[in-house]
């Protein structure tokens, strides 16, 4: 099927184009929505700036969207980016378990006469987070907003001490393993599809309270 993939440079939504790709999806380009604020109920935040060279390690054509982020609003620029990728008969999506983010991608694709496809839905987190690692997708924490998670966790890699942090948490604060809850952000800085691994080479934390923060990549170098 030809597909556009939603895209965020983040884990989930790497893992689900990585996931179409593997299925023999014809991945016709990625489709990147960029909020205004941190706030937006649909769309990823920290470092979209990166997800144009991200797309070009990956060789896909790449789509980009401003929205201002606002609730149910935001699904008209969903709808106006979609339209922009030629010849697809379906949408890829990341979503693991936020029914408000599936419901309103399988809306935007009833209207369109696209197929939601959905990769990852309803997999258990902790099955797919150890699935992204053994596939090799190397990826940071980029933004926090949860009890439980401090400044220690932006630019922290995940890895299976993550995971296990995560699952105490889990246990004491009832966050979702996955970050579906918006818990956390996360950046991936290689995996399958790259040509090429990214390098962070400066960034700096943002931390609005002790338990919400981001991690701005400012200079990456790619090899």
């Amino acid at each position: 099927m030809r597909v556009a993939c939603l895209f965020s440079g983040g884990k989930d939504s790497s893992f689900a184009a990585y996931k179409a790709f593997k299925e023999g999806h014809e991945i016709r380009a990625l489709v990147t929505l960029v909020p205004k604020h941190a706030e937006s109920y649909m769309f990823h935040y920290p470092n979209l700036q990166l997800t144009p060279l991200q797309a070009k390690l990956m060789r896909f054509p790449h789509v980009m969207v401003d929205t201002e982020g606002e609730k149910e609003k935001e699904l008209v620029d969903l709808r106006l980016a979609i339209s922009r990728v030629e010849g697809i008969e379906g949408v890829v999506s990341g979503a693991l378990a936020s029914v408000y983010q599936k419901k309103r991608v399988d809306a935007v694709c009833q209207e369109l006469g696209l197929e939601s496809i959905a990769p990852l839905w309803k997999r258990d987190p902790e099955t797919n987070l150890r699935e992204e690692l053994a596939e090799g997708f190397e990826v940071i924490f980029t933004g926090i907003a949860a009890d439980g998670l401090d400044e220690s966790w932006l630019g922290r890699k995940l890895d299976e001490d993550a995971i296990r942090d995560l699952k105490r948490l889990h246990k004491k604060y009832g966050i979702h393993i996955g970050g579906e809850g918006g818990e956390f952000e996360s950046f991936v800085l290689n995996c399958p599809l790259f040509d090429k691994p990214i390098r962070v080479k400066k960034a700096h934390r943002v931390m609005e309270s002790p338990n919400r923060g981001f991690y701005e990549i400012e200079e990456v170098e790619t090899g």
